[in-house]
């Protein structure tokens, strides 16, 4: 094999050093197998670096996959996860919880402003009374139709906050597993 190859894997392997040795040497065969057959559908060992990305990439991106699809617990998933957030870097570690929480929370109060700005016009029109519903306050706006539609402005903007949140979390997610598919052949 090519120098360059072995260099590769060397780089891969080293960033798969939290793994116990027997993971370790699977990952690195696979993709030596992988490398090889590159090479015999003609591919010179630049287009295989190339295609294979930054190896610190393509080891996090097995470790990511390893992660998910084991789900019991052992001491191996605990140094599995380890490596990938050494690997991640403190931006997966800021990124992920933090449009974790705000997807789900953006999109649901996105969802309730307009509810509640409906509960206070049908109670302010319909003097129903109900309970609480004069603690509901929209900007200050004292017209339940003015105010109605403030909260449904609001609300529909909190709910594309969310959806960017979330579509931004799978993204992150998806470019972290990236090196990983352009392996597939």
């Amino acid at each position: 094999m090519d120098k360059i190859l072995n260099d590769y894997l060397e780089k891969i392997e080293r960033h798969l050093k939290p793994l116990p040795v027997s993971e370790r040497i699977d990952i690195v065969k696979e993709i030596q197998s992988q490398i090889l057959e590159l090479q015999n559908n003609g591919k010179t060992a630049e287009e295989i670096v190339e295609r294979l990305g930054n190896p610190k990439e393509l080891a996090k991106a097995y470790l990511g996959d390893m992660i998910s699809k084991d789900k019991t617990f052992h001491w191996n998933r605990i140094l599995a996860i380890c490596a990938y957030y050494s690997l991640a870097s403190f931006s997966g570690l800021i990124i992920i919880p933090t449009l974790a929480i705000c997807a789900p929370v953006f999109i649901f109060t996105g969802i309730l402003t307009p509810i509640l700005g409906a509960v206070k016009l049908l109670d302010t029109l319909l003097n129903l009374n109900i309970p609480y519903a004069q603690n509901i306050v929209i900007a200050s706006i004292d017209n339940p139709f003015i105010a109605f539609a403030a909260s449904a402005v609001v609300g529909a903007v909190l709910y594309l906050i969310g959806r960017g949140c979330w579509k931004l979390l799978v993204s992150y997610f998806k470019a972290v597993s990236s090196a990983k598919r352009r392996l597939s052949l």
